[in-house]
């Protein structure tokens, strides 16, 4: 199958390149011609690319899909609040089958608002994975890992069925982590174990970090040291590609212990506001060479999983918490959602950017929309006035997912009837 995208306004994320209007044409799984003009096979589905902007499908670097299910059922409540009196309980009532249904819910979601790849941290994680595999979405799957009590090693086997499973699967869309989920819930020698378990397969690692202050807190009193200097005296940064999510209350020094490490940081800015977690330096980060991408955390803090609405939380933090204007501009924020992210997932030789020979993972973005005229600054519109809804079509692994905003590999009359029912039950009487 052979896709020719026509005379769209042209946003490949490569550094060196300015939009510009042209076609694209995409056969199997990959772009394969990028020009001004390319000439149309009998075979080509056409797409007109008036009016839209195409680009690099965003890159959601820290998700966790099931929580879909949980959307607007513990807002405006304190973080132990949130976890201790409704997250919990509610997870609890989880079966395998309510996991996938929510994690469904969450891709049809990012379908519509232009994700075409995600890191995941759950558990019940096959369901998961099916999930990836009947939609057409790319993903990087993980078996969050928690140590504080002896279950015979359960946990960690999970881990590595998941990786010896799925990795490399659904037509290569499918890759995995090991997770061991974060500090305060990792002690050192079970945290040990798994780092080396991840070095050995070169598999990456993929955890919380520093969320909020009373983690912090609780490392200082356990060990006398910051969380991000835990990680490093377990040895975590010395070989192993690493993605840290959230990275909130990281001192200078903190930062300068993650120079030059492998992977980096995922920013989640909506979940941070939203819990009163705090605002992370990630142009710190950034002006150290650190890698920072972005993603949303779970619709049950998020309540949207929608990357636009991160993309612009994640700049106008940047620019409020330093009082200027020129931190974290659109086409660097735009980068972080596509290229650093790409990086983060370890996919960068094959995604983030649009280039011949890459995968043909691409959203067209509809501008014949008030809102969206006129167009002065290309990257100004995508980053500061674009949301998910603008999203016309989402192209995954050269499969078109959604075309003039309807879903072709969900049925989403079905996907409403299994989450109202299943939603329903999970959270009745908590």
């Amino acid at each position: 199958m052979s896709i020719l995208i026509q005379q769209a306004t042209i946003l490949t994320m490569k550094d060196t390149d300015a939009p510009f209007t042209g076609d694209i044409r995409v056969e199997g799984d990959r772009i394969t011609q990028i020009a001004e003009h390319i000439l149309p096979q009998p075979q080509d589905e056409i797409i007109d690319g008036r009016n839209k902007v195409a680009m690099p499908g965003l890159i959601n670097a820290h998700q966790h899909t099931p929580m879909s299910l949980l959307r607007g059922f513990s807002d405006d409540l304190k973080l132990m609040d949130w976890l201790e009196r409704k997250m919990l309980p509610a997870e609890a009532r989880m079966n395998p089958e309510d996991i996938y249904w929510g994690a469904k819910l969450s891709i049809a979601e990012m379908i519509r608002s232009g994700t075409t790849a995600f890191a995941d941290m759950y558990i019940h994680m096959n369901e998961i994975a099916e999930a990836v595999k009947q939609t057409g979405m790319r993903a990087s799957l993980t078996r969050g890992m928690v140590f504080l009590e002896d279950d015979g090693g359960r946990r960690l086997q999970e881990a590595i069925d998941l990786v010896e499973r799925w990795s490399g699967a659904a037509e290569g869309r499918i890759t995995t982590m090991y997770g061991p989920h974060s500090p305060y819930t990792c002690p050192v020698e079970p945290l040990r174990e798994v780092i080396a378990l991840a070095v050995t397969e070169d598999i990456p690692l993929h955890i919380h970090l520093a969320e909020t202050k009373e983690e912090v807190m609780k490392i200082r009193e356990r060990y006398g040291m910051t969380p991000t200097e835990y990680l490093e005296e377990a040895g975590m940064f010395e070989q192993a590609h690493v993605l840290l999510a959230h990275g909130v209350h990281l001192n200078r020094r903190d930062i300068g212990r993650l120079k030059g490490m492998r992977g980096g940081v995922a920013h989640n800015p909506v979940s941070n506001l939203k819990l009163g977690c705090g605002i992370a330096p990630i142009t710190e980060m950034l002006a150290q060479g650190i890698n920072v991408g972005i993603g949303t955390d779970g619709a049950g803090s998020a309540t949207t999983v929608d990357m636009f609405e991160e993309i612009k939380a994640a700049t106008w933090l940047q620019k409020l918490d330093y009082g200027d204007p020129t931190r974290l501009p659109a086409k660097d924020v735009l980068s972080m959602a596509t290229r650093g992210s790409a990086s983060l997932l370890g996919l960068q030789n094959e995604v983030g950017i649009l280039e011949v020979g890459h995968k043909a993972d691409l959203i067209l973005i509809d501008l014949a929309k008030p809102h969206l005229q006129p167009v002065h600054e290309v990257e100004s519109l995508l980053a500061y006035s674009v949301n998910g809804a603008d999203v016309d079509t989402t192209i995954v692994n050269g499969q078109i997912l959604m075309r003039g905003r309807k879903l072709l590999t969900i049925d989403e009359d079905e996907l409403y009837r299994e989450v109202k029912v299943r939603a329903k039950r999970i959270v009745e009487g908590i």
